[in-house]
């Protein structure tokens, strides 16, 4: 029997480096550039990617008749989309390859020189792109600390729940063309803004320009219009999950958000991350959520863990200073699970396509230093943020940077998310 790529006994003949988010137990996904090769699917190990397409036409990946006839072009596409369609067995008998063939005593990559050379290129020295071609995207608001933080501030603590939300995962349809993969710069958006002691709304550069710390899960197995997903099946359909940014303008969401919700305080960009983390390589990190109370209706009930025990944080670099880290919380906190988020998400019959995005929702925790987003962690702007520099932030500046990052550590292997980073443009 084939050795688990999740094992912990594994090792790598690539030198990998204590710490690093990519080791042979991970293997996420993703998609690169460069001027000589063009746009190739590829895994991340260690400092490097494996180019998938290269490694194809060495013949690596000949005898896995899980890939039919589709190799080797489905590994020289702009987006995973083509290869998620193959399905789950031809996701894992890639992943399982890639494994077998860097490990430490396995020759057939290892000792080929010139298939070395042509599979293997520093992260450094290629461009990753988005990872897939999202034909949908949807942000649900599944932390029950985020929901309960926005409810006091915005409407009556005492009530700061609606009284559906511990009936079903709230989300809406966001959009698609301005999702963009990290270290793309986000412009800082106009739209209308109103301030409570303003008499008529204004017309300008959003002053409180904020992120939502989020991870995004990707459909990797789409339905037909008009069928259901069995939560017992919703986990079958995600191939994997990503770090996620789903900035946002406070002051224009919070003037347009009634009756119809988000809208241009949402749309103007969100980041995702380069690299997919498998559902197979988080295994070993499930978790059980939090108790539900009331009993979710039967078609919501779960059972075992669905959630992941992964460490988020929270980073901001001004424009000419260090790095703070201004926030820690887990994933594993979230009150809805991705399995429930996809159940309800299609228990009308709407149709999930492949490379769809599903983003959690702002990931907060119940301490003052594990909130993920400026508008809890200032608490609307009534405690400022202390950085690095001496200075302090009630929402972004032009010029800042935010890096989120995740990993899911236990048994001594770390499987990391990589990073997902923005910096802030002044409005035109």
């Amino acid at each position: 029997m084939a050795t688990s790529p999740n094992s912990p006994t594994l090792r790598s003949w690539i030198d990998i480096a204590p710490g690093s988010d990519f080791p042979i137990q991970n293997l996420p996904f993703g998609v690169f550039e460069t001027e000589e090769r063009g746009t190739r699917l590829a895994v991340a190990i260690g400092r490097y990617v494996l180019d998938l397409y290269a490694a194809s036409q060495y013949g690596f990946f000949e005898d896995l008749t899980e890939l039919g006839d589709a190799q080797p072009k489905v590994f020289r596409r702009r987006s995973l989309n083509a290869f998620l369609r193959l399905g789950r067995p031809a996701w894992r008998a890639v992943r399982q390859r890639v494994s077998e063939l860097l490990r430490h005593d396995e020759p057939r990559l290892r000792d080929h020189e010139e298939a070395v050379r042509a599979c293997l290129l520093r992260q450094s020295d290629v461009r990753m792109l988005r990872p897939v071609k999202p034909n949908n995207y949807t942000d649900f608001y599944s932390s029950i600390e985020h929901a309960t933080n926005v409810g006091t501030m915005f409407r009556d603590p005492a009530n700061a729940l609606l009284p559906n939300w511990r009936h079903i995962p709230i989300g809406y349809h966001g959009r698609t063309s301005s999702i963009v993969v990290s270290a793309t710069d986000i412009r800082r958006p106009n739209g209308q803004r109103k301030a409570p002691d303003e008499a008529t709304p204004t017309f300008g550069p959003s002053r409180q320009l904020d992120f939502e710390l989020e991870m995004a899960f990707v459909v990797g197995t789409g339905t037909e219009l008009g069928s259901t997903v069995p939560l017992a099946e919703a986990e079958e359909h995600i191939f994997g999950l990503c770090l996620f940014n789903d900035w946002s303008a406070r002051d224009l969401q919070s003037w347009e958000y009634v009756p119809l919700g988000p809208f241009l305080g949402k749309n103007f960009g969100s980041s995702v991350a380069p690299w997919v983390v498998t559902l197979d390589a988080l295994e070993p990190f499930r978790t059980p959520g939090p108790v539900q109370e009331p009993t979710p209706l039967p078609y919501l009930q779960q059972s075992g863990a669905h959630n992941f025990d992964v460490h988020l944080e929270v980073a901001l670099t001004p424009a000419s200073g260090p790095e703070t880290t201004i926030s820690r919380t887990n994933f594993g906190l979230m009150y809805w699970s991705m399995a429930q988020q996809l159940t309800h998400h299609a228990s009308n019959g709407c149709n999930l396509e492949t490379g769809d995005l599903y983003a959690s929702g702002t990931i907060s925790g119940p301490t003052p230093d594990s909130l993920g987003s400026m508008l809890e962690l200032a608490w609307r702007g009534t405690r400022p943020v202390p950085l690095a520099d001496g200075s302090e932030r009630k929402f972004l500046l032009d010029g800042d940077t935010v890096t989120m990052r995740g990993f899911a550590e236990k048994d001594g292997v770390r499987i990391g998310f990589g990073e997902v980073r923005g910096t802030v443009l002044p409005a035109v």
